[in-house]
Formats: structure tokens, C-alpha cells, sequence
């Protein structure tokens, strides 16, 4: 006997159900447990679902969900009705359900369960009252998966796998207005091709989407006939897809009409007053979950757009160097603020890189920053010095916040900006700064030093504010960083400690002679404030994006180091600062001890740190106490790890040499070329054509032999003089 036979003795039939297709394989006995004449068929999805009880069959799903994460059979419960809802028998359900390619197919069988005796707790409630508790659970659920619909293509998605309690569409389809056309928006259950012919239908056509677009009431269409009798010159376009009924429902979204809902029926349906309440209220939601896709679609592209016009893409090309930038927008809202980058080609022949960071995360910042950042361009395409092209845009900021800002009742709103002037034959950088972060420099070495410059108030405050110039030389084989502060504050973080977090990320990657060396960093630097992003384009990123972020990366290729050489180096890279201390700029000396301890973080002799710190301070307050010069400080460490030797110079432009004094010990000076003698290893005066420079060595493999800086001389005054 084979099994099938022997299957149906037992009143037991197979069934195959392809999730798919859509389609369900019946056997004989399946066939004739379900009501069907017993012989084996293949019906749709719909077909099968209109004979079970709608409840019984809004179970099956997560039923199924839970076997395929369990890896157990899916076994159910289920009654089969008739075409007026009465129940006929009950069946169970036994299957092996399997995943393929995200899709589910069951292979399983139907065995009927013998009627319960009346009074017992397994006796069934009226059908009605089960259709009107199943069609509250339905509506529940399409709701919540409406509303968690975040573009249009998820809406469409959903509203294709809504499973209606007692009748499901075979196919669906979305028409919205274009003018006075109305057009497909999305569709299921058609082949490909075939949303052709109502692709660009007028308004005025005699079809029923059209209709009801134009009136905003729906249409049931419960038979063909029906159909063919209402709209018979659009008839032989729904003819061939050779469905029994049809709904069309307006799509209202705030009182407007923005489009018509079709939903399509393999199986005769008579729109009973259930029925049209379920898919009228449906129709609500899908209309209210298509706006708000729309909307954020809407918003998306506009911030794209925005980002896109006002972030320009830098120039590959510049000899000698290389240049990588990002910019992150915070997170929520049109993901745009006040944070940019810009790179200008100068009549010169020079690049000027700027950066900077207007108030605000909003829309206004954003326009503000695209009027200031166009302002920008154009001062410095007619040649201006770096601080006139800022006090030119502090100008022009001024006198927007005098007229816009005032006359909107708003605060006024300023920007902080840096802005390089690049030679890039010879590493030259004059730098204007606007209350913007210093820029940081990756030595060749790999080491990480914050560059103080001069600066002025942030643009837009005062009017005719100054923006002195600072000029430094970016090495071969030197990285410089300019970023705005969301980089560097985001997470808590002060400016000390913000550094501090970047110093280890900068310092560990290398730049050499792989041009996506700069890119790698880059990409870094961003995620070690963020996070790793899901998607590096598209996907969002780990949300802790507290503020826009721009960044700006220029390396000079070449040098000792080896980088763009495609080589390893051949000796230790010597690393090197300078900074020049003015005589109006006594807050500087600070800066220059800072400096120094920044250059010598990896020394081995603390002590050693202590002692080139005190010599620097003493030999710069000199200058500024006793010539009418600016003093230049200049940092060299040479050498293996661990036999390395540091030399600082201070250069100044008076002849005048100093001499020992014997200060007494009251004295509040006289000291400074003692403390060469007792902490220096080495120490001289130099005579130069234009002035003189005082210098001092130190040597990492001396260890304590100079001994600890004594008590007395640990103070560090910046008012003494040292001669």
C-alpha cells in the first residue's frame, strides 16, 4: 500500500505550502478535509486561508516563526469553514517548516480531530464573535508595523504582507498624483512588467484609482461583471490578471487625497460591512504611513542636497601632498548644521584650507554657514592675507547678524574659523585663527604636537576685529590636523582630555607612502569619538553624536622618514617644534613650556622634563626682559630610543651677550645661566649676524647624573630675568 493510501485511511492528507509563491499543494485528502472535491490542487495562499476560521489562521504565523527559531515541528489547531463562515470540522496541523532565502516553506499534514462533546471547554465560540476579536488583533498589529515603516519601499513591503482576518488580497497596489496624472507608486503580487500600462494614466481616465482620486470615495467592485459593466474601457487591463473582486480605497492623509489604495481578490468577495470597515481603516494607515515616509524621504534627500552644496570634495591633485576630510552632521532632524571644510585654489598658486564651526545645529546655521563659507571664497580669490580675508567675513557676519538676526527676533550668531594659506612647495603655513581650535601636527616620528598660533575673537562679534598671523613649516613627511571642536569635546570631554583621546589614535597610525594612510586616519580619528558606523555611507552610526564634526588632513610627503619614499626610513626621524614668543605675548612663555614637555612626553628621565622646562622658561623670559626682540624657540630630539639627545634653542635679535651674575639669595633674577650650568649637559651662547641664540643639550642615556632640579629652582617665575 503506498502511503499516500495509507495516509487516508486514517483520514490524514498531505499539504506543501511554498510562503514564496504564494501557492499550497494539496493531496486528495487535504483537498477533501479542507471542503474541496477530493482530488489533489494547487491554490493560492488566499484560497487556502478563506477555509480556515480567521482567528485559527492569524495563530499559524507565529507559530511557524517560533518552530523555525526552535528548530521543532509547527503543530496548530485549525477550523475549516464553509463559504458562509460555518464551521465544517477541525483539523490539526503537523509540519516541518524551513527557511529559504528568507521565506518559509512548510511540508506537513492535515489530520481531523474529532468534534468535542457540547459543554466541554474545547467547544468553539460563535464565528462572530471570533472575527470581530481577530479583526481587532489584525488592525492592532498593521498599525504598530505601519507606524515602525520608516520609507516608502518598507510601507509598500508591510502593507503586502498584511494578513486580513477572513480575506487577503492577491494582489496590491498604491497610485499617487503627479500633477494631473496619476501614476504607481508600488505594487505586489504582479509580474514584473506589469504596472506598465497605468505607469502615466490621466486623472480623467475611467478607471477606478482614477475615480477615486478624483472624488475620494471608494470603490467595491465584489465581481467581474460588475467591473466590466462600470469601467469597460479600462476592463481588458484588470481582465487579464483574472481576479473575482476588487477594492479601491482613497488614501486621505489630513483631509487631502494624496493617492488610492487597489487591493485585488483571487476568491469572490462580497465587501460586507466587516469587511469594507477593515480595509476602510487600513486604508487610513497606509495613507498616514505614506506621508510620514514621504516626509522623512523628503527631508533626507534635502539634507543631502544641502550637504552636498556646501561640502566640497578636495583637490587630490596637490604636488607634493595629500589631503583627507570627513564631515558628520549630529544626529535626528535635517542632519545638517553649522561645521564645514573648504579647500580654495589662490591666485598665487597656493591652497588656503579652511575650517570652521557657526553656532547652532539647525537649518539657519546651515544657510549662514553657506553665505560665510561663499564670503570666504571670495576674499581669498582676490589675494588677500589670511587676516584680512577673516576680518573682511567677521565683517560681512556683523552685518548680517545687524540685519537678518535683529530683524527675526534672534540672537545673533557668531563662528569660530581657521583659515591656511599652503604653499606646497615649501610646507609654508600663515595661519589666521577666529576662536578656533589650534591645529595639530603628526611629527615624523609619529609623535602628536598642538601648534599654538595667534588668534583673534570668533567672527561676527566685532566688527574691525584683528587676526594676527602665524607662520609655521609643515616637514616632509609631517601630518597637520584641523578639526572642529565636536571632534575633540564630544563625549564629556574638555580640550586637555579631548586631545588626549586623539593623541593615541593619531600617534598609532602610520602615514606613509599608501595614499589611503591619510584615509584610514581619518576614518579613525571619526570613529573613535562615534563608533564604528553600521554603513559607512548610508547606515547610521553608533548615536553619540553630540555635535557636527568637520576634519581636515594634510600631509607633506617626502623627508627622512621615509614617507612617500614606498621604503623603510633609514635612520630615527629627528623631531622638531619651533615657536616664536613676542613681546606683547608674555602668555606664550606657557605655551613654550608646554611644548617642550609635549616633545619630550616620551623622554625617559622625568627629571630631565622637569629641568628642559624650567631652562626654557628662564631663557625666553630673558629675551622678552631684555631686548626689544622676539624670542624664536626652537626643539630638536635626535637619536636612537633611549640614547636620544634633545637641544633647544632660543634665538633672539640683540648683539647683547649675557653674562654671569652671583644673585644673592633674595635675589628675584640672575639666575637663569646658573641653572644651565648645574641641569644642562651642554650649554652655550652663539653670536649670529642678526642676534644671538642661547642653547642648551640634554642626553637620555645620562640618567640621573645631573641629579633632580633642587627645590629652590623648581618655580619657574615667567617675570625673571636670567642674566
Amino acid at each position: 500500500m503506498r502511503t499516500k493510501d495509507l495516509l487516508a485511511a486514517i483520514a490524514t492528507g498531505l499539504w506543501r505550502w511554498d510562503n514564496a509563491t504564494g501557492r499550497v499543494s494539496l493531496d486528495a485528502e487535504a483537498a477533501r478535509l479542507l471542503g474541496l472535491p477530493a482530488e489533489p490542487v494547487e491554490l493560492t495562499e488566499a484560497a487556502v486561508r478563506s477555509r480556515f476560521h480567521p482567528v485559527d489562521f492569524a495563530e499559524v504565523n507565529g507559530i511557524v516563526q517560533l518552530a523555525v527559531a526552535e528548530e521543532t515541528l509547527a503543530e496548530a489547531r485549525l477550523r475549516v469553514v464553509d463559504e458562509q463562515g460555518q464551521v465544517l470540522r477541525l483539523v490539526r496541523s503537523r509540519s516541518r517548516p524551513r527557511l529559504v532565502d528568507g521565506d518559509f516553506e512548510l511540508v506537513g499534514t492535515l489530520q481531523e480531530v474529532p468534534e468535542p462533546l457540547p459543554g466541554t471547554s474545547a467547544a468553539h465560540t460563535p464565528i462572530t464573535g471570533d472575527w470581530r476579536r481577530s479583526r481587532e488583533a489584525f488592525l492592532l498589529d498593521a498599525g504598530r508595523a505601519l507606524a515602525e515603516a520608516r520609507s516608502t519601499a518598507e510601507v509598500l513591503r508591510v502593507a503586502a504582507r498584511l494578513s486580513m482576518p477572513g480575506f487577503m488580497p492577491e494582489g496590491l497596489a498604491v497610485f499617487g498624483i503627479e500633477g494631473d496624472r496619476v501614476s504607481v507608486i508600488g505594487h505586489h503580487g504582479h509580474r514584473p512588467g506589469d504596472e506598465q500600462p497605468f505607469l502615466d494614466m490621466p486623472l480623467e481616465t475611467e478607471y477606478p484609482a482614477a475615480e477615486v482620486i478624483r472624488t475620494g470615495r471608494a470603490i467595491y467592485l465584489p465581481t467581474p461583471e460588475e467591473y466590466r459593466g462600470r469601467y469597460p474601457a479600462t476592463w481588458p487591463l484588470a481582465a487579464r490578471f483574472g481576479r473575482m473582486s476588487w477594492a479601491f480605497l482613497p488614501l486621505v492623509n489630513a483631509g487631502r487625497t494624496i493617492g488610492a489604495w487597489m487591493a485585488g481578490f483571487a476568491e469572490p468577495v462580497a465587501f460586507t460591512p466587516d469587511e469594507r470597515s477593515v480595509l476602510t481603516t487600513v486604508a487610513r494607515m497606509l495613507a498616514q504611513a505614506l506621508a510620514r515616509a514621504g516626509m522623512q524621504e523628503e527631508q533626507q534627500e534635502l539634507a543631502l542636497g544641502l550637504q552636498r552644496s556646501m561640502r566640497p570634495t578636495v583637490q587630490p591633485d596637490i604636488p607634493g601632498m595629500t589631503v583627507a576630510a570627513r564631515y558628520v552632521p549630529t544626529g535626528g532632524g535635517l542632519e545638517v548644521g553649522g561645521d564645514w571644510y573648504d579647500m580654495i585654489p589662490l591666485p598665487s598658486g597656493r591652497i588656503a584650507l579652511v575650517i570652521g564651526d557657526v553656532q547652532g545645529h539647525d537649518v539657519r546655521a546651515a544657510g549662514l554657514m553657506g553665505q560665510l563659507r561663499i564670503a570666504l571664497r571670495a576674499y581669498a580669490s582676490e589675494g588677500h592675507h589670511p587676516d584680512a580675508v577673516l576680518s573682511r567675513a567677521s565683517r560681512f557676519l556683523a552685518g548680517i547678524n545687524a540685519t537678518e538676526f535683529r530683524g527675526h527676533g534672534e540672537d545673533q550668531r557668531f563662528a569660530t574659523c581657521l583659515y591656511i594659506e599652503v604653499d606646497p612647495s615649501t610646507g609654508l603655513l600663515d595661519i589666521a585663527r577666529a576662536g578656533h581650535p589650534d591645529p595639530a601636527i603628526r611629527l615624523c616620528d609619529g609623535t602628536m604636537l598642538i601648534r599654538p598660533t595667534a588668534g583673534g575673537l570668533p567672527l561676527g562679534i566685532v566688527p574691525d576685529a584683528d587676526y594676527p598671523t602665524t607662520r609655521l613649516v609643515l616637514e616632509p613627511g609631517e601630518t597637520m590636523m584641523v578639526c572642529t571642536d565636536g571632534l575633540i569635546e564630544t563625549g564629556g570631554h574638555d580640550l586637555e582630555t579631548g586631545w588626549s583621546r586623539l593623541r593615541g589614535i593619531i600617534e598609532s597610525h602610520e602615514v606613509g607612502a599608501d595614499e589611503g594612510d591619510l584615509e584610514r586616519l581619518a576614518d579613525a580619528l571619526v570613529q573613535a569619538v562615534h563608533g564604528p558606523p553600521s554603513h559607512h555611507t548610508t547606515g547610521p552610526l553608533v548615536d553619540r553624536r553630540e555635535d557636527d564634526i568637520a576634519l581636515l588632513l594634510l600631509c607633506r610627503e617626502g623627508g627622512s622618514c621615509g614617507v612617500g619614499t614606498g621604503g623603510p626610513p633609514a635612520q630615527q626621524p629627528v623631531r622638531r617644534t619651533a615657536l616664536s614668543v613676542a613681546q606683547a605675548e608674555p602668555h606664550r612663555i606657557a605655551e613654550a613650556r608646554r611644548q617642550v614637555r609635549e616633545v619630550l612626553h616620551d623622554w625617559a628621565d622625568p627629571d630631565q622634563v622637569d629641568s628642559a622646562v624650567l631652562m626654557v622658561s628662564e631663557m625666553v623670559t630673558n629675551v622678552l626682559l631684555h631686548t626689544d626682540g622676539d624670542a624664536l624657540l626652537v626643539a630638536e630630539i635626535s637619536g636612537e630610543l633611549g640614547a636620544r639627545r634633545v637641544r633647544v634653542d632660543v634665538s633672539d635679535s640683540s648683539d647683547e651677550l649675557p653674562h654671569r651674575r652671583s644673585p644673592g639669595e633674595l635675589a628675584s633674577s640672575g639666575r637663569g645661566l646658573v641653572l644651565l650650568e648645574l641641569l644642562a649637559g651642554k650649554w652655550g651662547v652663539d653670536p649670529r649676524g642678526d642676534g644671538k641664540s642661547t642653547w642648551f643639550e640634554l642626553y637620555e642615556d645620562a640618567g640621573d647624573a645631573l641629579g633632580p632640579v633642587s627645590p629652590e629652582l623648581e618655580s619657574e617665575p615667567e617675570s625673571e630675568s636670567a642674566a
